[in-house]
Formats: structure tokens, sequence, C-alpha cells
């Protein structure tokens, strides 16, 4: 990963720190909580590697929640049409939101969370997160399918990242992922000449779908959030 460039915008040294997104830190800014040197930080203020910077709260900080949540078929995680039908859970906690996606088609493991830091962190490639998925393809895949989709795919102008696949049986291969482009093993399969009919996620980094049941949601606690966190560089 590249060396951080200073001097920097507050707002993305805070996020580089982990201490929030940049919107988050930017919300931070705005309630005049953030302190540079000891002077007050505006929106758009700059610091040096070398400056103090000091995030001061008022009243008890937001408690983090985390999610596994197994998405089921039909249901959008960000609608893009009127009328579809959306991830909502009752009874999680106010703020929590899905990060990432999976297509209306797909099902499977999504994390949902309250805590903005760790979207970055899931799907930028920076990061290298692994995502795990067992995909049915239409027909029998051929004999070079799993050389050419780890070796990475040319889709339209960009190429995806190598990645690791595990053929299953003629029509049927797991594939782990180290990037999250829109419908990407979709588009991945058609380069190749095949077709996806069934792609469920059944990991992200070291939380597993498991035995978790179509559209139910665990919490994300203890050792297994603590590895969570640490795979994340948060902890």
């Amino acid at each position: 990963m590249e060396q951080p460039a200073f001097p920097m915008r507050i707002n993305k040294y805070l996020a580089l720190k982990k201490h929030s997104t940049r919107r988050g830190a930017d919300e931070l800014i705005r309630k005049k909580q953030v302190f540079i040197n000891g002077k007050l930080a505006v929106l758009g203020s700059k610091v040096w590697a070398a400056d103090k910077v000091e995030i001061k709260f008022s009243g008890k900080p937001t408690p983090l929640f985390y999610f596994a949540y197994n998405k089921p078929r039909g249901v959008a995680t960000h609608p893009e049409n009127d009328g579809e039908k959306e991830t909502k859970n009752t009874g999680l906690p106010r703020g929590v939101f899905p990060v990432g996606g999976l297509d209306k088609d797909s099902h499977g493991l999504i994390i949902l969370t309250n805590d903005g830091r760790i979207t970055d962190r899931l799907l930028s490639s920076d990061y290298a997160t692994e995502k795990e998925y067992i995909v049915t393809a239409r027909g029998k895949l051929r004999s070079s399918f799993k050389e050419k989709m780890e070796a990475g795919v040319q889709i339209e102008r960009e190429r995806t990242k190598p990645c690791k696949v595990k053929v299953i049986s003629e029509n049927t291969f797991r594939v782990i992922l180290t990037e999250e482009k829109k419908n990407q093993i979709r588009r991945m399969c058609v380069a190749l000449f095949q077709e996806a009919k069934d792609i469920e996620r059944v990991r992200i980094a070291n939380i597993l779908i498991g035995n978790l049941k179509e559209s139910a949601y665990r919490k994300i606690e203890g050792e297994e959030l603590k590895t969570f966190l640490e795979t994340l560089q948060l902890a």
C-alpha cells in the first residue's frame, strides 16, 4: 500500500487512522470535537505527520454492532428500482446498514453494521479481504475454466485480480475473491463462455455463513469479532 502523503486533509487523516470514515470525520469536525495541536479543526484543515490530532467526545460514544445476515434470493441490498424488496431486519440496532452487496438473484452472507470504518476494508481491493462463494453454472465447466478464471479475467476495460478456484463438480465451483466489483462473478463467467445459475456467498474474511438460516442474522462477537477486526487492520 502507498505511503501516506502529507500535508493531508483532516478527514482523510482520521479515516487513515481508523477513527471514522471521511464522512464521519466531517461530522466530528462539525460537532467541534477534532483538535489539531490544541486548536479546533475546521472542514478542509490539513495536518502534517508530526501534528497532534485529538478527538474529544462529548457524552458516551455510540456502541458498534456487527451482524452476519443470510440474504435470500429476490432481495436487494441496495434497491435501484421502485418496488424492489430490500434488506430489512426488525430487532437490529438503529443505524445498522449492509456493507457491500449481492445482486438480487444471488444469496448468502452479508455483514450488517453501524461501523462505517469497515466499508473500505471490505470493498477496496487495497486490503485484499477474502470473500468466498459457491457457484453453479448452467452448463458443464470448460476444461480451461479454472486456469483462466484464477489468472484474472478481462471485463470490458479492466482485468480482475487473480483469484482461487476449486472445481467441486462438472458445473459447480468455489471461488475466493479479494475485490468486489458489481456483478463480478456473473461477468467473469460470461467472459469465459459460462453462465452462473446460482451464486452463494459463504464467507467474508473469517466470518462463515455456517448453518445460518435464510433471512436470519446473528451477532458477531467475542473471538470471532476480534479476529475479524484484526483482519481488517482495525484492532
